[in-house]
């Protein structure tokens, strides 16, 4: 591989926080390789938003992987049978949380990012305005940096991987002002935990709430299609 050459895995659900590192990958320079995820999710139209980021920012390799959490559930995301919650009490992991979701989908990053000699992961976890997810914290993507540069080749043999995560400390008003300065177009994104088939927003879960409100703080018109 060429030393000018910059290679990344960008981890992409759909929604509005991975489509704008993906931007951001691409802007710094990388060329990069995109890992989705069909986990048993409760909104697979996040998928199809998925592929279209990636044609508007003209990315030449994505990969789709099928999961099958739902056969663990303990989510609401994968069990049908739990309700979205509208409200989400202050301090409390919501029932969205799907348990170790991050560690697995950084653990098949990291798994191809050795396949393919990539410097760098991104991955759009947010510590400012999240939902209270604990694979969201920085202590977490330190965490598993350490442990991908013990436990892979590229690590033991001194080309050392990183973890990063250019929204870390990003309001979602500065996440969305960032998108556009890039040229992102968040009508293509579906970031609702119940989206319907054409992948319009309910608009009263606590994703749709997070998004709408970083939209309005930012001073930009929400393009979020909604169901009701």
């Amino acid at each position: 591989m060429s030393m000018d050459l910059k290679r990344a895995v960008v981890l992409l659900s759909g929604g509005l926080d991975s489509a704008t590192v993906l931007a951001i990958a691409k802007s710094q320079g990388y060329e990069c390789h995109v890992l989705s995820f069909d986990y048993g999710q409760r909104s697979l139209t996040e998928l199809n938003a998925a592929r279209a980021v990636v044609r508007h920012l003209e990315i030449a390799d994505h990969k789709v992987l099928r999961l099958h959490l739902e056969d663990i559930g303990g989510s609401a995301l994968t069990d049908h049978t739990m309700d979205v919650p509208e409200t989400v009490e202050d301090d409390a992991i919501p029932v969205t949380y799907v348990p170790a979701r991050n560690t697995v989908f950084l653990s098949l990053a990291l798994g191809w990012a050795e396949v393919l000699d990539a410097q760098a992961i991104f991955i759009g976890v947010n510590a400012v305005d999240y939902s209270g997810y604990p694979d969201c914290r920085p202590e977490f993507i330190k965490a598993f940096e350490v442990m991908a540069n013990l436990a892979t080749r590229q690590g033991v043999t001194g080309h050392h991987l990183t973890i990063e995560t250019p929204l870390i400390d990003l309001t979602k008003a500065e996440i969305i002002r960032k998108g556009i300065s890039l040229g992102l177009d968040y009508g293509l994104t579906v970031s609702c935990y119940q989206a319907d088939e054409q992948g319009r927003a309910c608009g009263v879960c606590d994703s749709c709430r997070l998004r709408a409100m970083g939209f309005a703080d930012a001073g930009v018109t929400d393009p979020t299609q909604y169901y009701q």
